[in-house]
């Protein structure tokens, strides 16, 4: 298993001679190039695809289509019974391939096997990204997780040998990175169990960061649904000047767009200024894409795409995207339901943040904004590298800027901690000499992993307990609070790898290093130039240690291999089927809590030291909704229990309701369930006895995968109505027997006081989906069909 890892030999550049390496090597030859693939399985089914468009174009009367309703439309399971109508329609699509990361992929597996398939329908993949907390740096890290995760990693490799799933092992890379490297494919429809699985967008590709219920849909070969997505164009003209990175592109869009400002859309850009970033700058785009919502973002096939695909020993996936260059860009006179133009030359670096990751500043004003908050002015970490951002380009650029503080003799002000995103990144920056300028400056570079992003972070600089106001300068994707370190006084700000990396050496918030000068090892200004760095390696990428051999794209399933999930253990337990709809109207059912404000699906279903139980249903629910402010008392997770008048934490009270067989139910604010694709934020609720939420709205994901778990998803029909229920009230459904797309359902509320009010609601249920609902669960309806076929 994983646990062979410990013995292999490890190859690292000395202190002594990292000191003295130069930022490239130009004599180096690659040890371990990497060679072509086989393609087989990545390249996807033009001539299918190809003739399941022209079977949409005529039902659409040849109207012209964008980029993302050709790929999306071209996968359709059968599109003689659709016409695709934006923002209506739903659809029912077959995709190519699905992705799951070691925290969701427990989840997902547990659920797969109730299903009763000897092997996946699709090319299926599984990556040890999650688990691996990030303290002593890289190996020892690894090695560490391999110990404490050995149950989990053994579970996942076990289960990925029976039934055929592409295993890749801890330190192997992040899920995102493995996936643009290897299986990314223009034109292919994909779906992860991650909410930025967007990034293959980089690729031409339809990624949807979907819950595990929807992945083992598209493993079990049954059809995967999809409202129909508007789209949003973003027309890019100009180039990025010499400061600016694609990631500011991102930051920007954010902040014009909001945290819902993508939900229900594809983000499609166009536009001459698309030819001018790179593949993996594209991808930074795409992955942030999650940030405002959007279903998925992408970018048209082009010349970088195509370097990249043959960089990664992907040529023949690149030759065939070729012949099939017109399906892989937009019609021309196509259509959006909106677009954004923005001129990539007026670009300038921003900072988002603190604490929602759509708060965007440029640069110029951010030292104003220091001012204006009274925050303190000092940097106490910088953080390089995740999944948005450890690309060879990236890697060279932010090494590019240490180089010149390090030739003038300055030291960094603030901790600083390099991830690279794959074994294939951490490979050939060692060979080329940027590892050594990092490690040179006291960088010190961690595991191959998500470590920090996610909360796999041993933080010691900085007193958790005591809760310490502090600020941290990130290249990550996403910023809520207490997210990265546990701590919620931590302020972490969104950047570029090559800003968060200059601004490390100043130490400092305010400081510009487009205009700010720091003092040299003589006391003589300093003044950073502009970054700069290669798209690709020019000897090309390095597959790296033996240790992390790619596996095969399609594993030959093993029915042989028994895997064991221990009853006694409390880390996986196996399912439970949840039971099905009693087919009578709700009654009786209480208000557990009104939540205000911003949740998301960390404070549903709180990551960081909680992944440890993501296999273990029963034990993870013990931090349902602990994140949540009670809009009756201003407390988080803390609410009135109405069976004794005490108060208790949301999921003690929750479990004791469940106990005495009491149904209860969420009041939500506005883009409820924002955030990481967390299917446990559904699966939780519906364990402890929730069988519908109301919100003024929903995050796409987190909406989809309560109705997967038979959770009723409604949202106010008059927003306003929110105020007027409260914790403790009692609800009775009317409408919920006919449950019927578009068809409204009313909440009869009785307050604590004995008056009553009707509320008017809404939902998005699909016919599908009220089955998914009556058979209590979309896995419920799949083991049915299964069993009778």
């Amino acid at each position: 298993m994983v646990s062979a890892y410990l013995s292999q030999s490890v190859r690292r550049v000395s202190v002594k001679h990292a000191i003295r390496a130069p930022l490239t090597r130009s004599l180096a030859t690659a040890v371990n190039p990497v060679a072509e693939k086989d393609c087989r399985s990545i390249t996807p089914p033009y001539a299918k695809l190809n003739e399941n468009l022209a079977t949409v174009r005529r039902i659409l009367n040849n109207r012209p289509l964008t980029l993302a309703e050709k790929i999306v439309y071209s996968h359709l399971t059968n599109p003689e019974e659709t016409v695709p109508v934006r923002g209506e329609t739903y659809l029912k699509l077959s995709p190519d391939r699905v992705a799951m990361q070691d925290a969701s992929a427990q989840m997902a597996l547990l659920q797969f096997m109730i299903s009763g398939m000897s092997t996946t329908a699709v090319p299926s993949s599984i990556h040890c990204d999650h688990l691996i907390e990030a303290y002593s740096g890289a190996d020892k890290d690894v090695a560490s997780s391999i110990v404490t995760n050995k149950e989990i990693f053994d579970f996942l490799e076990s289960a990925a040998k029976k039934y055929g799933i592409a295993f890749w092992k801890p330190g192997s890379g992040i899920i995102h990175q493995i996936v643009l490297e290897n299986y990314a494919a223009p034109g292919g429809l994909m779906l992860g169990t991650d909410s930025h699985t967007p990034n293959a967008g980089g690729l031409g590709m339809v990624a949807i960061g979907v819950g595990g219920a929807d992945a083992v849909d598209a493993m079990a070969a049954i059809p995967w649904e999809l409202k129909a997505p508007n789209v949003i164009g973003v027309k890019l003209t100009g180039a990025l000047g010499p400061w600016a990175s694609p990631k500011d592109v991102i930051l920007k869009l954010a902040g014009q767009l909001t945290v819902r400002g993508g939900t229900g859309h594809i983000i499609e850009y166009f536009g001459e200024g698309v030819d001018t970033l790179s593949c993996t700058g594209m991808a930074t785009i795409t992955n942030m894409g999650a940030e405002v919502g959007a279903t998925t973002s992408l970018f048209p096939y082009n010349k970088s795409m195509r370097s990249y695909l043959g960089a990664t020993g992907r040529s023949e996936v690149a030759k065939a995207a070729d012949a099939n260059s017109q399906f892989l860009r937009a019609d021309e006179n196509s259509a959006y339901d909106k677009v954004i133009e923005l001129n990539l030359s007026e670009v300038e670096p921003h900072i988002n943040g603190p604490f929602t990751p759509d708060l965007s500043t440029p640069l110029s004003k951010f030292k104003d904004m220091v001012k204006e908050n009274n925050w303190k002015d000092e940097l106490s970490a910088g953080l390089i590298g995740s999944c948005t951002n450890s690309s060879y380009q990236d890697m060279s650029r932010a090494a590019s800027i240490v180089k010149q503080a390090s030739g003038a003799g300055i030291n960094l002000e603030s901790k600083f901690l390099v991830t690279p995103g794959s074994e294939q990144i951490r490979a050939t920056i060692e060979r080329d000499g940027q590892t050594a300028v990092f490690e040179s400056a006291g960088a010190q570079v961690l595991a191959n992993a998500c470590g920090p992003c996610i909360g796999q972070w041993k933080r010691t600089d900085v007193d958790k307990s005591k809760k310490e106001d502090n600020a941290i300068l990130t290249s990550f994707n996403r910023n809520f609070r207490s997210r990265n370190d546990g701590n919620p006084k931590t302020m972490n700000f969104l950047a570029a790898p090559e800003i968060v990396t200059a601004m490390a050496f100043s130490g400092k918030l305010s400081f510009n290093p487009m205009v700010d000068t720091l003092k040299d090892k003589d006391g003589k200004p300093f003044k950073f130039q502009p970054p700069s760095g290669d798209d690709l390696p020019g000897q090309g990428f390095e597959t790296g240690r033996d240790t992390y051999e790619p596996p095969s794209p399609t594993p030959t399933p093993d029915s042989s291999v028994n895997v064991v999930v221990s009853p006694t253990s409390n880390r996986l337990q196996v399912l439970e089927p949840f039971g099905p709809w009693n087919g009578e109207e709700f009654k009786n059912v209480r208000v557990l809590v009104k939540v205000q404000g911003k949740c998301t699906t960390d404070h549903i279903s709180a990551a960081g030291p909680w992944l440890k139980y993501k296999g273990h249903l029963e034990n993870i629910a013990e931090n349902t909704l602990i994140g949540a402010m009670n809009a009756d008392n201003g407390q988080v997770n803390v609410v009135r229990d109405i069976t004794n008048g005490k108060d208790d934490s949301i999921p003690a009270v929750a479990k004791s309701y469940k106990s005495q067989n009491m149904p209860w139910m969420v009041i939500a604010d506005h883009n409820y369930g924002e955030g990481s694709a967390r299917e446990h934020a559904a699966l939780q609720v519906r364990y402890l006895g929730c069988p519908l939420i109301i919100s003024r709205s929903f995050a796409r994901i987190h909406e989809t995968n309560l109705k997967k778990q038979g959770v009723l998803p409604l949202t106010f029909a008059n927003e306003s109505d929110w105020e007027k229920i409260n914790g403790g009230d009692v609800v009775e459904t009317v409408g919920v027997k006919d449950l019927a797309p578009g068809k409204p359902v009313q909440l009869l509320v009785t307050k604590e006081d004995g008056s009553k009010l009707t509320i008017d609601a809404k939902h998005t249920m699909s016919v599908d989906q009220i089955e998914w609902f009556q058979k209590g669960s979309a896995l419920n309806l799949i083991k049915e069909k299964a069993d009778a076929a």
